[in-house]
């Protein structure tokens, strides 16, 4: 009897963490959602407001620069104030772009709210991956970032198929005025405004899940977050990590300049490095621009966005290679595993091109391999180390830090992205891709450890000792 209400109890907590984790993930779907969203309306905007090769860059990257800000000040918000209110004020921005986007009557205002939808990405790209890294037992928690990866792709996923949807049946509306408008002569608007649906989702969902149990003990309330703990893991394992916890916090210094410390220097690399390099490698440029991208293969914007379309999946699908392989296998294998292909494809994405060899599956079909590449390495893992090698005293300022250099990667691939193009053709805008991709496996080999199976006060102990040795 003890084992078989030991074995319901388990259910329950397995149970109460995945549902916490999927509802922190949300943030991740409406960052993914709102990225590729912007991939079909680019050029019917582009249209709609006489655009040139700098505007639209500016209407694609202008989210980024959003993020950014967003980004500089959540790290200290969610330190201040805990996890589960900011990611409140990421719903809120986000609902708020959706339907500003919508409803916006000229392109300066279509700016300000996709400021502000970059804002809520910001915010939540940080502190989503954050909350489900500190809630997480040690064991699940590279599965449960994960899932904020894949509730990203699917969140693309659902982007491409409402924009092609929406895009193949404009011509069918026949209603007046602002249906007319919105849903056929300027059906990027009905793009734009469908993020308000998940977005009302994840605002209602937010009030039912708690707050960090880690961010609760830096505050000092140890109860609420003992009582948190045990209802994920069970007393013996709450106890331990509460211990554990006040151990480490004993020694530690709040202040973002123990980063900076000699025994912290190759956190904070990787920290920086390995959200840029995930970046640079170009995967937004294919989320962005690829209708365009397709388009130049010979494509029609009807079987481009198609193309978008299973893109998507082939990104979907190959997430759950990662979240079922990366607390068995590691961290490293499966960096150096995709990072390494990601790098071949993007040559032969660039060679295809140079060769004039447009016609057929083979653009897509490589394109596909990076996707698949990127998406079970590069994409949830960089989540997951990130979320795992910083200091409890200071992990939402660091966190904040290396999405920092994330977005910054971002902005500068979604702003130069259709300059390139024009300018070295889509050729060279691959390699110089690929270029930028291959310094990561050097950062695998040297700088990143294994920290598979290790509690977050293992890993920063790790550290320490490391430094010590």
């Amino acid at each position: 009897m003890a084992d078989a209400t030991n074995g319901t109890e388990l259910k329950k907590s397995s149970l109460y963490l995945y549902m916490v984790c999927l509802v922190a993930a949300l943030g991740g779907f409406l960052f993914g959602f709102d990225t590729a969203v912007i991939s079909g309306t680019v050029s019917l905007v582009k249209h709609d407001f006489a655009l040139n090769a700098v505007s639209e860059g500016w209407f694609v990257s202008c989210a980024l620069l959003g993020c950014i800000v967003g980004v500089a000040f959540s790290g200290k918000l969610s330190d201040k104030y805990g996890r589960k209110i900011v990611l409140i004020l990421s719903a809120v921005l986000f609902l708020a772009s959706a339907l500003g986007c919508m409803w916006s009557g000229s392109f300066n205002v279509l700016i300000i709210f996709r400021l502000v939808g970059g804002l809520g990405i910001g915010v939540a790209s940080m502190v989503s991956p954050l909350y489900i890294s500190e809630f997480s037992p040690a064991r699940y928690r590279g599965m449960m970032v994960s899932l904020y990866q894949l509730a990203l792709t699917i969140g693309i996923v659902l982007a491409y198929f409402s924009n092609a949807w929406l895009a193949n049946h404009a011509a069918d509306n026949h209603d007046a005025g602002s249906a007319q408008l919105i849903l056929s002569a300027q059906v990027w608007r009905a793009m734009l405004g469908l993020g308000a649906l998940p977005a009302a989702v994840f605002l209602v969902s937010l009030f039912l899940v708690p707050e960090s149990p880690r961010w609760l003990l830096l505050k000092g309330e140890e109860q609420r977050a003992k009582l948190i703990l045990t209802r994920i893991d069970g007393p013996l394992a709450a106890t331990q990590e509460v211990e554990a916890f006040k151990a480490q916090a004993d020694n530690d210094d709040t202040s973002l300049k123990e980063l900076f410390k000699p025994v912290y220097r190759k956190a904070l690399w990787i920290g920086l490095l390995l959200p840029f390099l995930s970046q640079v490698c170009g995967i937004n440029a294919v989320i962005y621009y690829g209708p365009r991208i397709l388009e130049q293969a010979g494509f029609t914007l009807n079987s481009a966005l198609g193309g978008q379309v299973t893109i998507g999946l082939v990104n979907v699908v190959f997430t759950f290679v990662a979240i079922f392989t990366v607390d068995k296998w590691g961290r490293k294998p499966l960096l150096f595993l995709g990072v390494g292909g990601a790098v071949v494809s993007l040559v032969v994405i660039g060679a295809l091109f140079s060769l004039g060899i447009t016609s057929g599956p083979w653009i897509l079909i490589a394109i596909l391999a990076f996707i698949s590449c990127f998406a079970f390495s590069f994409g949830p893992v960089c989540w997951v180390v990130v979320g795992e090698i910083f200091p409890n005293a200071i992990r939402g300022k660091a966190m904040a830090l290396a999405t920092l250099s994330l977005w910054v990667g971002n902005f500068l691939v979604g702003q130069l992205t259709p300059v390139m193009l024009e300018g070295v053709g889509a050729s060279w805008t691959f390699w110089l891709f690929a270029i930028c991709c291959s310094p990561a496996l050097w950062l695998t080999w040297k700088l990143i450890p294994e920290t598979k199976g290790r509690s977050l006060e293992e890993i920063e102990n790790y550290w320490k000792q490391n430094y010590q040795a």
